[in-house]
């Protein structure tokens, strides 16, 4: 790497995880930060996500399965995955980048990416976790899942999940894990239902609250001298040569050194003058809370109706569907009422209709399923985004890239594949 002036003050736009991994990192070798977000900490695609850090299900979206799903799945407002239709440029060139990226060779090139990402991103929380000289690490803890569970209402449909498995070992990657009977699985958590027919147990998997989990990276960041700032709505950047100024909505700027654009589904809005043109659409994740008779201990997930499960202490969070749509958009209740048809029924003692913390969130994502993490034609502005599902997953081993990027430090060999400027749909 080329000798670079560590600079003194670098500004984060979008305080989710991205965002504030990047700040945690930079903070790591004396950096001032300064986090600005529209909302506030992890009010984005951070806050109800089903807190996975699973590398077993890290996969590429965009699967060769769509074609046999159909056109008319994607067009029905209760399926897993959703497309309203409207006309929409940028939705359509995603979704033929999408197309494209879903056949067989495109899917296993990206499936070798995801093996050589392996467990770094997992290393990345390990590292957060510890305190150094330049203050606390995060007091909030990733959990071990002991195991990771996976249930199916046959035989048949856990076939599939074994054959992503067998390309994970193909390209270069491990996944261990144990196949369940149904009995075997409710006598690890009697809440599920007699329809949950066979399992899968994913060894060396982790989970998180993500609430509790975004508090506490925000009080590290706070704690180690950083400034975070909500309703900050940023309008335009300028690359002033030496620095680079944030604009904000009432006239407010901030200026910097550099500046790192981590603003998720909103990510083309202010990147595209920098030579960042693949587009990242919004695809859209609901979630809700409940509490069952019985808690459930670990987190479930089931493939075939696409529906996460997390326990979060005292409650348990639902979450599913993809839909791809304008990440502005209200939440839909329709979407809800589609998790709950499909949840409901692999479930005994839950009260489907005392849901709280109703949510939606835009999840960022790119047509080949990669990430955009790096420096852009302007050697001052920088981007994490585009992580699609695995943003938590990935978030603080994202974080630390940029951070090494800014600082000429060197970046793990995965990272070339991020390529903020590469060419794309």
């Amino acid at each position: 790497m080329a000798s670079v002036t560590t600079p003194e003050h670098v500004v984060i736009v979008g305080a989710g995880f991205v965002g504030l991994s990047a700040a945690w990192y930079l903070q790591q070798e004396g950096v001032k930060v300064t986090v600005v977000d529209r909302g506030g900490v992890a009010s984005g695609a951070s806050w109800g996500n089903a807190g996975w850090l699973t590398p077993a299900l890290t996969l590429p979206i965009a699967e060769p399965s769509i074609f046999s799903s159909g056109l008319k799945m994607m067009l029905d407002p209760a399926s897993p995955l959703y497309i309203p239709l409207k006309a929409d440029a940028k939705l359509l060139r995603f979704l033929i980048g999408f197309t494209w990226h879903s056949t067989p060779k495109k899917w296993q090139e990206a499936m070798r990416i995801y093996s050589e990402l392996g467990t770094t991103g997992l290393d990345a929380f390990d590292e957060l976790a510890a305190g150094t000289s330049a203050g606390p690490g995060v007091v909030e803890k990733t959990k071990n899942a002991e195991p990771f569970l996976t249930g199916f209402n046959s035989l048949k449909d856990r076939e599939g999940l074994i054959r992503e498995f067998d390309m994970i070992r193909k390209t270069g990657g491990t996944v261990e894990y144990d196949l369940l009977t149904g009995d075997e699985l409710r006598a690890i958590e009697p809440t599920l239902s007699d329809d949950v027919a066979a399992g899968v147990a994913i060894k060396n998997q982790r989970f998180l609250n993500p609430p509790k989990y975004m508090e506490s990276l925000a009080e590290s960041v706070i704690a180690r001298g950083g400034d975070i700032i909500g309703s900050y709505n940023v309008t335009d950047i300028r690359d002033n040569g030496g620095s680079v100024t944030i604009i904000g909505s009432e006239g407010r700027s901030i200026t910097a050194d550099h500046v790192v654009m981590a603003t998720g589904a909103w990510l083309n809005d202010l990147t595209k003058k920098f030579g960042v043109n693949v587009a990242v659409q919004a695809g859209r994740g609901y979630s809700f809370t409940v509490q069952p008779e019985v808690m459930p201990t670990h987190p479930i997930y089931f493939p075939a109706q696409r529906v996460a499960c997390t326990p979060l202490g005292d409650r348990f969070r639902i979450a599913g569907t993809m839909e791809f749509r304008d990440a502005n958009h209200p939440l839909e209740p329709k979407r809800i009422e589609a998790i709950v048809a499909a949840a409901a029924p692999v479930y005994t003692g839950i009260n489907w209709e005392n849901r709280k913390e109703e949510w939606v969130g835009g999840r960022p994502c790119t047509a080949d399923g990669m990430p955009l993490v790096g420096v852009t034609r302007s050697p001052r502005v920088h981007v994490g985004g585009g992580h699609g599902m695995w943003g938590v997953a990935l978030g603080p081993l994202s974080g630390k890239m940029i951070a090494a990027g800014i600082l000429g430090k060197e970046k793990p060999s995965v990272a070339r594949h991020f390529n903020p400027l590469r060419k794309g749909f």
